[in-house]
């Protein structure tokens, strides 16, 4: 004959123990937190068990209730735990509907008939094979786990609503067994065993879900990583054919450049060639002529210069660049030279023309920013009026500075002025094409300075180009031993 007491408090400590598991493992796979539920479950279970081993012969009426009502309760989640586990609908609403019930019978019957422990008996027995049905249901609906460990799962709980019915069917057949006998006796020792073995089996079940659960969702996350792999490298694939044909478009685009400025050179040359032989057939050329041949010979080198420099877009990488050191004073003489050719000469006025020692840039791309600005300022002032212009330095930098009394910029646009093709709203009837203030900064990039435009005070426009000191680096070995031995 088993021992009941013995047998519970194995059970007790069997339930407890999968309790623990079931919470260990909800706290390693927090994105199942249907796990919560089914380890709550054990709980209950558990504590039920406990409950019943501590009771003794002739237990108060809340007591019974209360033992039952706990295990009742740890059935009712195991149920729904187990739905929500698989995604299948809840069964929460009916477990708490079967409780209500098992719970007002169990009262009714402890009060009014606290001797006729058959009644109790079947209602148990109608509560375990309700909840076991439910969860049979849900077994039956899942596609998500494997059809043999839902068919094992389904044998399980089908055999413990078959011992329930087969304890109330002895009940009823033999109702001597339970006469003026309890619950707990040794007689009903044989039900609480297959009791245990089924929770035991159903434990096991539920972790083998489980591991099938996470080798589900870690072959889907495989999957889903394969198929980020495979995009990425899609994407690589349609970036590398991206750059391959960006190259292919800067190097058309450089041998664009290079035609284009191999075609200018050509009529450039042909004009130099012409204004050499005017020069040299017109023995004593008046001097407007002289004037007028000057002047073609410089507008051709300084479109020869532009097509050098500013068209090309590798400079720096072709190392175009030439780098000197800056005579000021040479600097803004040849610039007086230039506009005295055109005639515009008489306008200039320079300010100030401060010596900076040991500056080198390409000072041809400084001529060409200056002569850009003071056209700008000439282009854009009245005829009567002076160009300022200054060479200075300041919190280590060369300054430059060109100023007129011009029709200045409007306040909202110098924001915008500089940009290709950019013009003032009120420049609109001076013929230009936005394109002089542009090429300042594009040539100033390659000194690391910077120009702006501010108002001047009594009306105008003050140009100020920034070149950090001391400038570019030598452009040769050769050029930098020169340096240091001066």
């Amino acid at each position: 004959m088993l021992n009941l007491k013995t047998l519970l408090l194995l059970e007790f400590c069997t339930t407890a123990l999968q309790a623990i598991a079931w919470l260990l493992v909800w706290r390693s796979w927090r994105h199942l937190f249907e796990l919560k539920v089914i380890a709550a479950g054990f709980v209950a279970i558990a504590l039920g068990l406990l409950l019943l081993i501590q009771r003794g012969p002739d237990p108060a009426i809340w007591r019974i209730l209360t033992d039952n009502t706990v295990i009742k309760i740890g059935l009712v989640l195991l149920a729904d735990g187990m739905a929500r586990f698989l995604g299948q609908p809840r069964c929460l609403k009916i477990g708490i509907v079967c409780l209500a019930a098992h719970l007002a019978f169990w009262s009714l019957a402890v009060t009014v008939a606290p001797e006729a422990l058959a009644l109790r008996i079947h209602a148990s027995t109608a509560f375990t094979v309700v909840m076991m049905g439910t969860m049979i249901r849900t077994l039956y609906a899942d596609r998500s786990q494997p059809s043999f460990l839902r068919w094992i799962t389904i044998a399980l709980l089908a055999e413990y609503s078959g011992a329930s019915l087969l304890q109330s069917a002895l009940v009823y057949w033999y109702p001597a067994t339970v006469a003026n006998q309890s619950v707990l006796s040794d007689v009903n020792a044989w039900y609480f065993f297959q009791g245990h073995l089924f929770i035991v089996g159903f434990f096991i079940c539920l972790l083998f879900m489980v591991g099938m659960r996470l080798s589900l969702d870690l072959r889907d996350r495989n999957a889903a990583l394969a198929q980020e792999v495979a995009e990425r490298r899609r994407l690589e694939d349609e970036l590398s054919a991206s750059l391959d044909a960006e190259k292919a478009a800067r190097q058309e685009q450089r041998q664009l450049t290079r035609m284009v400025s191999h075609e200018f050179r050509t009529p450039l040359a042909a004009i130099r060639y012409a204004t050499e032989m005017l020069d040299a057939v017109i023995r004593h050329p008046p001097d407007a002529v002289t004037k007028r041949l000057r002047s073609i010979d410089a507008a051709v080198s300084r479109m020869t210069m532009l097509i050098d420099r500013f068209l090309s877009t590798e400079r720096q990488v072709e190392g175009v660049l030439k780098v000197e050191a800056l005579d000021v004073a040479g600097l803004a003489q040849d610039i007086q030279r230039h506009f005295d050719q055109v005639g515009l000469g008489e306008r200039l006025r320079f300010s100030s023309i401060e010596d900076v020692p040991g500056y080198r840039a390409d000072v041809e791309m400084l001529q060409t920013i200056v002569v850009n600005l003071v056209d700008n300022a000439l282009k854009y002032s009245p005829p009567e009026t002076p160009v300022e212009i200054a060479f200075f330095t300041r919190n280590k930098l060369l300054i430059i500075t060109v100023a007129d009394r011009g029709i200045g910029v409007p306040e909202s646009e110098l924001s915008h002025v500089g940009r290709r093709f950019f013009r003032a709203s009120n420049a609109r009837s001076t013929i230009g094409n936005g394109l002089g203030l542009h090429t300042c900064r594009q040539l100033l990039g390659y000194h690391r300075g910077t120009v702006e435009l501010q108002p001047r005070d009594g009306g105008g426009t003050v140009a100020t180009v920034r070149l950090p000191l001391p400038g570019l680096e030598p452009e040769s070995e050769a050029e930098c031993r020169e340096v240091e031995r001066a």
